[in-house]
Protein backbone atom coordinates (compact mmCIF):
# COMPACT_ATOMS: atom_id res chain seq x y z
CA UNK A 1 0.00 0.00 0.00
CA UNK A 2 2.76 2.38 0.81
CA UNK A 3 4.62 1.55 -2.24
CA UNK A 4 1.57 2.21 -4.43
CA UNK A 5 0.85 5.40 -2.92
CA UNK A 6 4.16 6.41 -3.56
CA UNK A 7 4.18 5.40 -7.26
CA UNK A 8 0.53 7.20 -7.70
CA UNK A 9 2.28 10.65 -6.58
CA UNK A 10 5.07 9.95 -8.73
CA UNK A 11 3.17 9.40 -11.55
CA UNK A 12 1.50 12.64 -11.25
CA UNK A 13 4.11 14.81 -10.66
CA UNK A 14 5.75 13.74 -13.69
CA UNK A 15 3.38 16.40 -15.83
CA UNK A 16 4.28 19.01 -13.50
CA UNK A 17 3.69 21.94 -15.22
CA UNK A 18 6.47 24.94 -15.64
CA UNK A 19 6.04 28.60 -15.39
CA UNK A 20 9.86 29.68 -14.51
CA UNK A 21 12.90 28.46 -12.52
CA UNK A 22 13.36 32.15 -10.86
CA UNK A 23 14.42 31.60 -7.24
CA UNK A 24 12.37 34.28 -5.35
CA UNK A 25 10.46 34.37 -2.27
CA UNK A 26 6.97 33.65 -2.45
CA UNK A 27 7.85 31.53 -5.09
CA UNK A 28 6.49 27.67 -4.62
CA UNK A 29 7.94 24.55 -6.09
CA UNK A 30 7.04 20.90 -6.10
CA UNK A 31 9.65 19.10 -3.54
CA UNK A 32 8.20 15.73 -4.72
CA UNK A 33 9.36 16.42 -8.63
CA UNK A 34 12.91 15.27 -7.73
CA UNK A 35 13.06 14.44 -4.00
CA UNK A 36 16.32 12.55 -3.55
CA UNK A 37 18.03 14.89 -6.33
CA UNK A 38 17.55 18.41 -5.70
CA UNK A 39 20.83 18.77 -6.27
CA UNK A 40 20.93 18.59 -10.27
CA UNK A 41 18.23 21.61 -10.03
CA UNK A 42 20.01 23.99 -6.56
CA UNK A 43 23.77 24.45 -7.11
CA UNK A 44 24.59 22.93 -3.16
CA UNK A 45 28.03 21.15 -4.39
CA UNK A 46 30.25 21.09 -6.96
CA UNK A 47 28.95 20.27 -10.62
CA UNK A 48 30.60 18.79 -13.69
CA UNK A 49 29.30 21.69 -15.72
CA UNK A 50 30.51 25.35 -17.09
CA UNK A 51 27.18 26.74 -16.75
CA UNK A 52 26.44 29.97 -14.05
CA UNK A 53 23.39 28.86 -12.88
CA UNK A 54 22.51 28.21 -8.77
CA UNK A 55 18.70 27.26 -9.18
CA UNK A 56 16.74 25.78 -12.22
CA UNK A 57 14.22 24.24 -10.22
CA UNK A 58 10.38 24.79 -11.84
CA UNK A 59 8.80 27.74 -9.65
CA UNK A 60 5.22 28.84 -9.74
CA UNK A 61 4.05 32.09 -8.75
CA UNK A 62 0.95 31.53 -6.33
CA UNK A 63 0.65 34.61 -4.31
CA UNK A 64 -0.27 38.18 -5.12
CA UNK A 65 1.49 40.77 -3.67
CA UNK A 66 3.95 39.16 -1.77
CA UNK A 67 6.52 41.50 -2.05
CA UNK A 68 4.99 43.53 0.98
CA UNK A 69 6.04 40.79 2.83
CA UNK A 70 9.84 40.88 2.07
CA UNK A 71 12.17 41.35 5.23
CA UNK A 72 14.91 44.16 4.23
CA UNK A 73 18.48 43.30 4.54
CA UNK A 74 20.95 44.05 6.66
CA UNK A 75 22.85 46.63 5.41
CA UNK A 76 26.60 45.18 5.24
CA UNK A 77 28.97 46.76 7.81
CA UNK A 78 31.73 48.96 6.02
CA UNK A 79 34.05 47.33 8.37
CA UNK A 80 33.35 43.68 7.77
CA UNK A 81 36.60 42.09 6.63
CA UNK A 82 34.68 38.83 5.74
CA UNK A 83 30.79 38.97 5.42
CA UNK A 84 29.87 35.15 5.76
CA UNK A 85 30.64 32.75 8.19
CA UNK A 86 33.51 30.59 9.18
CA UNK A 87 32.88 27.16 11.58
CA UNK A 88 33.61 23.32 11.71
CA UNK A 89 31.24 20.48 13.05
CA UNK A 90 32.11 17.52 14.46
CA UNK A 91 30.23 14.74 13.06
CA UNK A 92 29.98 10.93 14.98
CA UNK A 93 29.13 9.45 11.62
CA UNK A 94 27.85 9.89 7.99
CA UNK A 95 24.55 10.81 8.64
CA UNK A 96 25.42 13.58 10.69
CA UNK A 97 28.11 14.92 8.31
CA UNK A 98 25.01 15.11 5.60
CA UNK A 99 23.45 16.82 8.14
CA UNK A 100 25.89 19.09 9.06
CA UNK A 101 26.21 20.09 5.25
CA UNK A 102 22.44 20.96 4.71
CA UNK A 103 22.22 22.43 8.21
CA UNK A 104 21.03 25.42 6.88
CA UNK A 105 17.89 23.64 4.52
CA UNK A 106 14.88 23.90 6.25
CA UNK A 107 11.74 22.23 4.62
CA UNK A 108 8.50 22.74 6.24
CA UNK A 109 6.90 19.23 7.11
CA UNK A 110 10.16 17.20 6.63
CA UNK A 111 12.38 16.23 8.86
CA UNK A 112 15.92 14.92 7.27
CA UNK A 113 15.71 17.68 4.37
CA UNK A 114 19.18 17.22 3.70
CA UNK A 115 17.54 13.43 2.45
CA UNK A 116 15.78 15.35 -0.11
CA UNK A 117 19.50 16.21 -2.24
CA UNK A 118 21.55 13.23 -0.95
CA UNK A 119 19.07 9.74 -1.26
CA UNK A 120 19.74 9.51 -4.56
CA UNK A 121 23.41 9.85 -4.49
CA UNK A 122 25.07 6.27 -4.97
CA UNK A 123 28.60 5.81 -2.64
CA UNK A 124 30.72 7.24 -5.54
CA UNK A 125 29.13 10.22 -6.28
CA UNK A 126 28.79 11.23 -2.37
CA UNK A 127 32.42 10.84 -1.67
CA UNK A 128 33.14 13.05 -4.62
CA UNK A 129 30.78 15.83 -3.29
CA UNK A 130 32.29 15.61 0.22
CA UNK A 131 36.04 15.60 -1.01
CA UNK A 132 36.74 12.51 0.17
CA UNK A 133 37.62 8.66 -1.10
CA UNK A 134 34.36 6.28 -1.35
CA UNK A 135 36.51 3.91 1.38
CA UNK A 136 35.65 6.54 3.77
CA UNK A 137 31.75 6.82 3.46
CA UNK A 138 30.86 3.60 4.81
CA UNK A 139 32.40 1.93 7.93
CA UNK A 140 33.58 3.04 11.24
CA UNK A 141 34.54 6.46 11.08
CA UNK A 142 34.19 10.14 12.73
CA UNK A 143 33.94 13.77 10.47
CA UNK A 144 34.72 16.92 10.69
CA UNK A 145 33.44 19.63 8.58
CA UNK A 146 34.70 22.99 7.92
CA UNK A 147 33.37 25.52 5.90
CA UNK A 148 33.78 29.09 4.89
CA UNK A 149 31.31 30.72 3.70
CA UNK A 150 30.76 34.28 1.45
CA UNK A 151 27.00 35.31 1.77
CA UNK A 152 26.51 37.41 -1.50
CA UNK A 153 22.47 38.16 -1.62
CA UNK A 154 19.87 37.38 1.17
CA UNK A 155 15.99 37.55 1.21
CA UNK A 156 13.43 36.62 3.64
CA UNK A 157 9.32 37.02 3.82
CA UNK A 158 7.51 37.57 7.07
CA UNK A 159 4.86 34.72 7.78
CA UNK A 160 2.50 35.26 5.35
CA UNK A 161 -1.03 36.22 7.08
CA UNK A 162 -3.96 33.49 6.44
CA UNK A 163 -5.76 36.22 4.67
CA UNK A 164 -3.01 36.46 1.42
CA UNK A 165 -4.38 36.50 -1.66
CA UNK A 166 -3.52 34.02 -4.45
CA UNK A 167 -3.57 33.76 -8.19
CA UNK A 168 -7.47 33.55 -9.32
CA UNK A 169 -6.15 30.04 -11.33
CA UNK A 170 -4.40 29.19 -8.06
CA UNK A 171 -7.87 29.75 -6.21
CA UNK A 172 -9.65 27.85 -8.84
CA UNK A 173 -7.52 24.89 -8.15
CA UNK A 174 -7.92 24.85 -4.29
CA UNK A 175 -11.71 24.95 -5.04
CA UNK A 176 -11.48 21.73 -6.48
CA UNK A 177 -9.78 19.92 -4.29
CA UNK A 178 -11.79 17.82 -2.32
CA UNK A 179 -11.54 16.82 1.26
CA UNK A 180 -11.09 13.27 1.16
CA UNK A 181 -9.49 13.11 -2.23
CA UNK A 182 -5.87 12.46 -1.70
CA UNK A 183 -5.80 12.74 -6.09
CA UNK A 184 -7.30 16.01 -5.76
CA UNK A 185 -4.35 17.39 -3.42
CA UNK A 186 -1.87 15.89 -5.73
CA UNK A 187 -2.93 17.22 -8.92
CA UNK A 188 -2.63 20.66 -7.04
CA UNK A 189 0.75 19.92 -5.95
CA UNK A 190 1.82 18.40 -9.36
CA UNK A 191 0.21 22.15 -10.74
CA UNK A 192 0.93 24.51 -8.45
CA UNK A 193 4.13 23.07 -5.87
CA UNK A 194 3.90 21.89 -2.23
CA UNK A 195 6.01 24.59 -0.84
CA UNK A 196 7.22 28.36 -0.95
CA UNK A 197 10.84 29.53 -1.04
CA UNK A 198 10.51 31.59 2.48
CA UNK A 199 14.00 32.37 2.46
CA UNK A 200 17.42 32.00 0.94
CA UNK A 201 21.25 33.02 0.75
CA UNK A 202 23.24 32.80 -2.38
CA UNK A 203 27.29 33.25 -2.67
CA UNK A 204 29.90 30.51 -2.21
CA UNK A 205 31.53 28.53 0.10
CA UNK A 206 34.78 26.15 0.19
CA UNK A 207 34.36 22.96 2.69
CA UNK A 208 36.55 20.44 3.71
CA UNK A 209 36.10 17.09 5.58
CA UNK A 210 38.42 15.69 7.69
CA UNK A 211 38.26 11.87 8.50
CA UNK A 212 39.36 10.59 12.39
CA UNK A 213 38.89 7.37 14.17
CA UNK A 214 36.62 7.15 16.77
CA UNK A 215 39.41 7.62 19.26
CA UNK A 216 41.26 10.59 17.82
CA UNK A 217 38.03 12.38 16.80
CA UNK A 218 36.71 11.83 20.54
CA UNK A 219 39.99 13.37 22.17
CA UNK A 220 40.11 16.49 20.00
CA UNK A 221 36.19 17.23 19.95
CA UNK A 222 36.83 16.83 23.52
CA UNK A 223 39.80 19.45 23.74
CA UNK A 224 38.29 22.04 21.30
CA UNK A 225 34.58 21.45 23.77
CA UNK A 226 36.60 22.84 26.95
CA UNK A 227 39.28 25.81 25.73
CA UNK A 228 37.03 26.74 22.77
CA UNK A 229 38.49 27.44 18.69
CA UNK A 230 39.98 31.02 20.01
CA UNK A 231 41.84 29.80 23.04
CA UNK A 232 43.41 27.25 21.07
CA UNK A 233 46.90 28.05 19.04
CA UNK A 234 47.24 28.03 15.21
CA UNK A 235 49.95 25.50 15.64
CA UNK A 236 47.67 23.34 18.44
CA UNK A 237 44.93 23.58 15.75
CA UNK A 238 47.14 22.29 12.76
CA UNK A 239 47.84 19.89 14.87
CA UNK A 240 44.70 18.29 15.19
CA UNK A 241 43.61 18.25 11.92
CA UNK A 242 46.97 16.80 10.14
CA UNK A 243 48.00 13.47 8.70
CA UNK A 244 49.44 12.65 12.27
CA UNK A 245 45.78 12.52 13.58
CA UNK A 246 43.50 12.47 10.42
CA UNK A 247 42.89 8.89 8.94
CA UNK A 248 42.10 11.24 6.26
CA UNK A 249 42.11 14.56 4.86
CA UNK A 250 39.75 15.62 2.05
CA UNK A 251 39.60 18.09 -0.59
CA UNK A 252 39.28 22.18 -0.52
CA UNK A 253 35.83 21.64 -2.25
CA UNK A 254 34.47 24.71 -4.02
CA UNK A 255 30.18 24.58 -3.33
CA UNK A 256 29.63 26.14 -6.63
CA UNK A 257 32.55 24.02 -8.56
CA UNK A 258 34.53 27.20 -9.69
CA UNK A 259 37.94 26.73 -11.21
CA UNK A 260 39.42 29.58 -10.42
CA UNK A 261 38.54 29.59 -6.46
CA UNK A 262 39.66 26.03 -6.30
CA UNK A 263 43.30 26.54 -7.70
CA UNK A 264 43.49 29.60 -5.29
CA UNK A 265 42.96 27.42 -2.60
CA UNK A 266 45.30 24.35 -3.38
CA UNK A 267 48.11 26.77 -3.51
CA UNK A 268 47.78 29.05 -0.94
CA UNK A 269 45.98 27.39 1.81
CA UNK A 270 48.32 23.99 2.24
CA UNK A 271 50.59 23.32 5.28
CA UNK A 272 54.26 22.38 4.47
CA UNK A 273 56.14 20.21 6.23
CA UNK A 274 59.42 19.70 5.13
CA UNK A 275 58.96 17.04 1.54
CA UNK A 276 55.47 17.38 1.67
CA UNK A 277 52.08 19.42 2.25
CA UNK A 278 48.29 18.96 2.65
CA UNK A 279 45.73 20.93 1.96
CA UNK A 280 43.65 22.48 5.34
CA UNK A 281 41.30 25.24 5.00
CA UNK A 282 42.35 26.15 8.94
CA UNK A 283 45.25 27.87 6.88
CA UNK A 284 42.24 30.51 6.92
CA UNK A 285 42.24 30.71 11.15
CA UNK A 286 43.93 34.11 12.07
CA UNK A 287 44.80 34.85 8.86
CA UNK A 288 42.84 38.08 7.56
CA UNK A 289 44.66 38.33 4.48
CA UNK A 290 43.57 35.14 3.03
CA UNK A 291 40.38 35.84 4.10
CA UNK A 292 40.20 39.20 2.57
CA UNK A 293 41.67 37.08 -0.78
CA UNK A 294 38.44 35.00 -0.69
CA UNK A 295 35.98 37.62 0.76
CA UNK A 296 36.68 39.00 -3.22
CA UNK A 297 36.87 35.38 -4.48
CA UNK A 298 33.95 33.84 -3.59
CA UNK A 299 31.20 35.06 -5.83
CA UNK A 300 27.43 34.74 -5.82
CA UNK A 301 27.30 31.37 -7.51
CA UNK A 302 25.86 28.68 -5.13
CA UNK A 303 23.34 28.34 -2.75
CA UNK A 304 23.97 28.21 0.72
CA UNK A 305 20.72 28.48 2.57
CA UNK A 306 17.01 27.37 1.73
CA UNK A 307 13.90 27.92 3.91
CA UNK A 308 10.54 26.08 2.79
CA UNK A 309 7.23 26.52 3.80
CA UNK A 310 4.45 24.49 2.56
CA UNK A 311 1.17 26.18 0.71
CA UNK A 312 -0.84 26.22 3.89
CA UNK A 313 -1.42 30.03 4.11
CA UNK A 314 -2.93 29.68 0.28
CA UNK A 315 -6.15 27.58 1.47
CA UNK A 316 -8.62 29.72 2.76
CA UNK A 317 -11.17 27.04 4.45
CA UNK A 318 -9.41 25.52 7.69
CA UNK A 319 -10.71 22.13 6.57
CA UNK A 320 -9.11 21.71 2.96
CA UNK A 321 -6.20 23.08 5.19
CA UNK A 322 -6.10 21.12 7.28
CA UNK A 323 -6.39 18.14 4.66
CA UNK A 324 -3.86 19.46 2.41
CA UNK A 325 -1.45 19.46 5.46
CA UNK A 326 -2.50 15.83 6.65
CA UNK A 327 -1.71 14.55 2.56
CA UNK A 328 1.29 17.04 2.45
CA UNK A 329 2.54 15.16 6.21
CA UNK A 330 1.67 11.27 4.79
CA UNK A 331 3.34 11.99 1.40
CA UNK A 332 6.87 13.44 2.79
CA UNK A 333 7.11 10.36 5.47
CA UNK A 334 6.67 8.16 2.78
CA UNK A 335 9.06 9.62 0.79
CA UNK A 336 11.54 9.42 3.66
CA UNK A 337 10.76 6.52 3.90
CA UNK A 338 11.17 4.79 0.77
CA UNK A 339 13.89 6.51 -0.82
Amino acid sequence: MVRAAVLLLAVALCRAATLDSELGVGKSINIFMRYGYLSICMRVVPRNDTDGWVFREPTVSVFRDVDRFVVAPKPRQAKTLFDGDFHMEFCDNLKQLLQAYFRDFSFERLERPWRAFTAGWPTDIMARNLGINSSFINGDHCYVLVRVSRFRETAKLKDLPTNIAVEDVVYEAIDETLIGDTVSIADFVRKYGSHYIASYITGNSLYQVFVFSRTAYSMIKERLKSKGVADITAKELEGYFSPWQAKHIGQIKVASGNKTVESWAMKRLRVHYYIFSYPSLLKLHGEPALLRNLDTLLGNEALLQLELKTLSPAFKDAKKKKWFEEVIDNYLKLWESNM
